[in-house]
């Protein structure tokens, strides 16, 4: 039986089968939720207001665990328990969708001898014919061009024998396929307009820049939220999902669309059809990259297991970008399940391979990077950070967007938050740099312990809630949500586990390598987490150890400044391959020595070794 779903404020409206799951339906349909756990009834994100219609739970307890009482009575369910039976309306509140974030787009790498993997040249072709073949066939000859004849497919080669009678056109010869081949031929002489793609494939966000190739010049950028988000935040998440043959082309479907949807958005700015693009470098986790190419990431969840560290190429067509269809598809080499090309274009970025300083290069987000090194080694490993920093799995938790707070001080005499909000408006939740900033002041002026517990008695801000202690950060009436925004005790150990993880990750190579505090010349930081959060805050509360000796070095998106400089540069791709190919990788899970690294770093600001200008409480 088919029913009518409408879905408010899009006004959207979902064709469906009577007891379809209304998260599917949303997913399906491409109407951003929020969905952390990936429908599986754990997170609590994707709330709902039913305002008409009749419906069944597939599941009582996750509403009762994860909605208040309040939240009920107005009707609020979980779209992932929710089944469909009749007509119906329902709205997504402010906190449940997924708005375009302030996303990081910076990527400030240069190369100073431009040398792409693909180029244009002046052509004519030449009628042959042979006493073997008695028939004519036809050779492209390519003015300034030096080396082996390039290959062409069919499809170029019969456009080759209709542009035969042409005085001139122009060949685009691309090598990232390992050899030289022509991917495009245009009559006249198109050679001063030669376009590629620079993306980072992000788990939550992709970015796209559009490069003219003869100068290395960035026509224009633009981002949007990756459309996997709805399967899950969590790479393990998105991993369990592609399990499936369907959820592997939904997730590879879903990430192609969003690039295909920046690249509509840099041809309505630039005016440059998308179809001239010749050559594309992507910059992304080892999931990101194998789910962009369809392949099968569910090994990936076993320990040391062995991951191929050659870069994964594929034409466009296969993969369904709307480029040039006989583009390659270049990915940064990945070196382990879950430190990727991302990583490695951050290294490039950092420069930190060619100078003879110890540097430690950190990329915190969904999942964590830790790279230690210099320009004879380079030593690594990942941890599960989770979205924490990002403003996942915290209640009143966003990406940084606008209503999110993103600079919180605690006044130390009344206890009352002070803060600021992107877009200078009403408040709707917490994005990562205001949670740091939050739980760093909730310490300083005592209303936190030094294992990350809430103290009472000392303000009413401070009070018993639904799942224990909460800090009230903004009362209802100051809101864009009409409610208390609040960090709960269940927030505050979250986070915790969160900070222990990237602080142990740290420590934990420090040991292995026998470095101190005071051997770190250089912290290299990517991503947004570097960019926008308090570094003191974040080590006061020690998600990072001290480094006294250390220059502290932003580098934006280290991930599109990678995909940027191996597509113009094939003598950064070389780099890139090498930078992979040494690396070694110490894998958490099976560490023994990372429990106790970890467990040190639970408490506030951590292990006195590394803290010692902090005195514990």
């Amino acid at each position: 039986m088919k029913v009518r779903v409408l879905v408010k404020p899009l006004n959207r409206v979902i064709e469906a089968e009577k007891g379809d799951i209304l998260l599917q339906l949303l997913r399906d349909a491409g109407i951003g939720i929020e969905s952390i756990c990936g429908g599986k009834g754990k997170c609590g994100k994707c709330k709902v207001i039913l305002e008409k219609g009749s419906i069944e739970k597939a599941s009582e307890e996750p509403e009762m665990k994860l909605l208040t009482e309040g939240e009920r009575r107005q009707g609020y369910h979980l779209a992932c328990m929710t089944r469909v039976l009749s007509d119906s309306t329902f709205t997504i509140p402010v906190e449940s969708r997924v708005e375009r974030p302030k996303i990081l787009l910076e990527a400030d790498l240069r190369i100073p001898s431009p040398n792409p993997g693909s180029r244009k040249y002046l052509a004519r072709v030449q009628r042959v014919r042979s006493a073997l073949i008695p028939i004519d066939h036809y050779r492209l000859q390519l003015d300034n061009y030096r080396g082996p004849q390039p290959m062409l497919t069919d499809e170029v080669y019969d456009r080759l024998r209709e542009f035969a009678h042409l005085e001139t056109m122009t060949a685009t010869i691309t090598w990232t396929g390992g050899f030289p081949e022509v991917v495009n031929l245009k009559p006249g002489d198109d050679t001063e307009s030669n376009y590629g793609l620079a993306l980072d494939v992000g788990t939550t966000t992709v970015v796209g820049e559009l490069v003219e190739l003869n100068s290395g010049r960035i026509m224009a950028r633009a981002s949007e939220m990756n459309r996997q988000i709805t399967y899950g935040e969590e790479l393990v998440t998105r991993i369990a999902v592609a399990g499936e043959r369907e959820g592997l082309i939904k997730l590879q479907k879903a990430v192609v669309e969003t690039i295909n949807i920046i690249l509509d958005r840099l041809a309505s700015e630039t005016g440059i059809d998308p179809r001239m693009i010749s050559d594309v470098c992507v910059g992304g986790n080892t999931v990101m990259n194998h789910l962009l190419n369809g392949l099968d990431p569910t090994y990936l969840d076993e320990a040391n297991v062995e991951v191929s560290r050659t870069p994964i190429v594929r034409k466009a067509k296969v993969i369904g970008l709307r480029v040039n269809p006989e583009a390659y598809v270049y990915c940064l080499p990945n070196v382990s399940r879950f430190l990727g090309g991302d990583a490695v274009g951050d290294v490039l970025a950092s420069g930190m391979y060619d100078s003879d300083e110890i540097s430690l290069l950190v990329d915190l987000g969904t999942n964590g990077e830790i790279i230690f090194g210099n320009n004879s080694w380079l030593f690594s490993s990942s941890c599960a950070s989770g979205p924490a920093f990002e403003g996942g799995g915290i209640r009143f938790g966003m990406r940084g967007a606008e209503g999110g707070i993103e600079r919180v001080r605690i006044d130390p005499d009344t206890y009352r938050a002070e803060i600021s909000v992107i877009g200078e408006t009403r408040p709707k939740g917490i994005c990562g740099s205001g949670i740091i900033d939050l739980v760093a002041s909730l310490y300083d002026v005592g209303l936190l312990d030094f294992v990350g517990k809430l103290i009472p008695g000392k303000t009413p801000l401070v009070r018993e809630g639904p799942h224990g202690l909460e800090y009230v950060v903004v009362p209802a009436e100051e809101t864009a949500i009409g409610r208390d925004i609040v960090l709960t005790q269940q927030d505050l150990d979250y986070i915790m586990d969160s900070k222990a993880a990237a602080c142990g990750a740290i420590t934990v190579l420090m040991r292995k390598l026998k470095l101190s505090i005071y051997d770190v010349k250089h912290l290299y930081l990517a991503g947004a987490f570097g960019n926008y959060a308090d570094i003191e805050n974040a080590t006061r509360i020690g998600i990072f150890p001290e480094l006294p000796n250390a220059k502290v070095h932003p580098i934006g998106n280290g991930s599109l400044a990678g995909a940027y400089a191996t597509l113009m540069s094939m003598e950064m791709r070389e780099k890139a391959k090498e930078i992979a190919e040494k690396m070694v990788y110490v894998d958490l899970l099976v560490d023994v020595e990372f429990i106790e690294e970890y467990s040190n770093a639970l408490y506030i600001p951590g292990n006195k070794e590394y803290f010692p200008s902090h005195t514990k409480r």
